[in-house]
């Protein structure tokens, strides 16, 4: 096996210069906004708008300042709504727009990540968060497999940048609010003078399989009855993304993993993960959850996964995830659902 397998990953599949070059230019986004080429899509609620068919809508920068015009008055878009994504062969630049959220993350109560992760797609129902098809709002969820590798990639740095943004605006250091710098790349803080860049936390994902090449899926607590999925957990403090997978695993199940295999890794930007794929190989199969955050776990062979998957008792991980191409990697292709 080699980790090509899951280099064609949705959200994972950007095909366009970051221009990372460009971003440090003061004029950089008032230059793309006054280019005719520019191109920009729109980003609100962890979603995109799109054009009905599953494909992401373009505007020309005139077209975005009319959008965010009837959104916000008047004044359209503030200079730090608009970030600067990336440049296409011929020069021109790409760009989003951010607008302001209309289902805003609570600023207290249920953790704000937990809120992000309960608006997303399930199988119960579409997604809610970012997700508005009379009004062409879709969330990255739901469209992202859909998408072509150019806008895949530029879909996905969006919204992670998106997600940043509304959750760091004020300095760690001293409390003081900061501002847009980079074309949406930084912030900065004017009290203390820090600089502050979009955090990525590393997270593993892992498909575990046993001597008899029976796979482990896991039913967290919250998650609707039926659906399993890969474990997964992130990388804690001075700790390497494999021995990440083996903690994991024994925090969650209690089964113990030896020999851990790199498969692949996909942004994630819910609000900002970077998940890391790996085979694990079990050398101890007994199962035993903690009923909290892991809610149940069983092996599946690939009779019992069909099986069940037919008859509507097992929801699969949605298309978009690396937590399916795990599965169907181990599966040996698509697994129809």
């Amino acid at each position: 096996m080699t980790p090509d397998l899951l280099a064609d990953l949705p959200l994972a599949r950007s095909r366009t210069d970051r221009a990372a070059l460009l971003r440090t230019a003061p004029d950089a986004v008032p230059a793309a906004l006054a280019d005719p080429r520019t191109q920009v899509l729109v980003v609100r609620d962890g979603g995109v708008r799109t054009d009905g068919a599953a494909r992401v809508r373009w505007y020309t920068a005139d077209e975005a300042q009319a959008e965010a015009a009837a959104v916000l008055g008047a004044d359209g878009a503030p200079a730090d709504a608009w970030l600067l994504l990336g440049a296409e062969d011929d020069g021109a630049r790409v760009l989003a727009l951010r607008l302001p959220d209309r289902a805003p993350l609570p600023a207290g109560g249920a953790p704000a990540d937990a809120a992000v992760h309960a608006g997303g797609a399930t199988h119960a129902g579409p997604a809610r968060r970012g997700s508005d098809p009379d009004d062409g709002w879709t969330s990255l969820r739901v469209v992202g497999a859909a998408l072509d590798a150019r806008d895949a990639g530029l879909a996905t740095t969006a919204v992670a940048l998106d997600a940043w943004h509304d959750r760091h605006p004020r300095c760690p250091r001293c409390g003081a609010p900061t501002r847009v710098a980079q074309a949406g790349w930084s912030r900065v803080c004017d009290v203390d003078g820090s600089e502050h860049y979009p955090r990525t936390d590393p997270a593993v994902i892992m498909a575990v399989v046993d001597d008899a090449d029976r796979l482990l899926l896991g039913h967290a607590a919250t998650w609707p009855e039926g659906r399993y999925s890969t474990l997964a957990g992130f990388v804690e403090a001075g700790e390497s993304a494999e021995q990440a997978v083996r903690r994991e695993v024994r925090e969650e199940t209690d089964v113990v993993v030896d020999r851990v295999e790199y498969r692949g890794s996909q942004p994630w930007p819910f609000p900002g993960s970077l998940m890391l794929g790996y085979r694990a190989h079990a050398v101890r199969t007994d199962i035993t959850v903690d009923g909290e955050e892991m809610a149940a776990a069983r092996w599946y062979t690939r009779a019992e996964l069909t099986a069940d998957v037919r008859a509507g008792t097992l929801l699969l991980p949605g298309r978009a995830s690396i937590a399916r191409a795990l599965v169907e990697e181990w599966f040996g292709g698509p697994v129809d659902d």
